[in-house]
């Protein structure tokens, strides 16, 4: 087996569990340790870049960062790639999902999200909760900034996947992103696509990589590394990707540490 040189981790759902928004204790120790050892570790998320430096603040500078579902990348604080979408599309996908009851929509340009709340709580959630930098607008179809990730939230969880592949699945990437979400990206991008920007950057190869997730918008960057690991709550179809699954991150990042001591 190839030696590790980069772990990858999708959040919600993988590193973090049953709806946390804060990393466990000892995860950030963990991660400098592999670090020390000259493993990069890349958080590979459907979050904005600022979000995911205020999850990781012990350790921001020390790792990678693919964001927006493979939008945008960066590492050592260097924007690596970023992919917009189609202006006229974007309108479609915001105009559809404000004329959708209580669905509400959140653009995501590179520093700050858009969002015209039907509920306030909606605010709540994404400034305090998931921790985004928020930009509250009074139209949303107004935002100037160019469209990367426009995403759909439903509280309840999203009802009707089917309706999105087939209004929009010809000329966007669909994917569920959690219970709550779904999000739309330009044709062809995914954690895959950003992650092999970063491995080109550094010279690794994907065989030299593991990769942790457990939902469809994880299933490119699993299937692209040479040690793919599922949480064994991950939907069925992304496990049966590979044999090795896990019940935390942080228990397998514990192995590798043994592996590589």
């Amino acid at each position: 087996m190839s030696r590790i040189k980069l772990i990858a981790s999708d959040l919600d759902g993988t590193l973090l569990l049953n709806g946390a928004q804060k990393l466990q204790p000892n995860t950030s120790l963990l991660i400098h340790e592999l670090t020390k050892r000259g493993i990069v570790f890349l958080a590979a998320s459907g979050r904005q870049y600022a979000s995911l430096r205020k999850l990781f603040y012990p350790i921001r500078t020390e790792i990678a960062y693919i964001c927006e579902n493979g939008c945008l990348s960066f590492f050592e604080e260097e924007m690596i790639h970023r992919v917009e979408m189609d202006r006229a599309m974007g309108q479609e996908i915001i105009r559809t999902i404000m004329e959708r009851g209580d669905s509400e929509a959140l653009v995501s340009g590179v520093n700050t999200c858009y969002i015209q709340p039907k509920d306030p709580a909606f605010y709540h959630l994404i400034n305090d909760e998931v921790g985004n930098n928020t930009t509250v607008v009074p139209d949303i179809l107004a935002t100037e900034e160019p469209y990367m990730k426009i995403s759909v939230y439903e509280k309840a969880g999203v009802r009707d996947e089917a309706y999105w592949a087939e209004r929009f699945g010809d000329r966007a990437e669909v994917v569920t992103s959690g219970h709550a979400w779904l999000d739309l990206m330009p044709k062809g991008v995914n954690k895959a696509l950003a992650l092999s920007k970063i491995l080109e950057k550094l010279e690794i190869d994907p065989e030299e990589c593991v990769a942790f997730g457990d939902n469809y918008n994880d299933r490119e960057m699993l299937e692209m590394v040479g040690r793919p690991v599922v949480m064994e709550t991950g939907k069925p179809e992304i496990k049966a990707l590979t044999k090795e699954h896990t019940d935390t991150v942080e228990h397998y990042l514990e192995k590798l540490l043994v592996e590589t001591d």
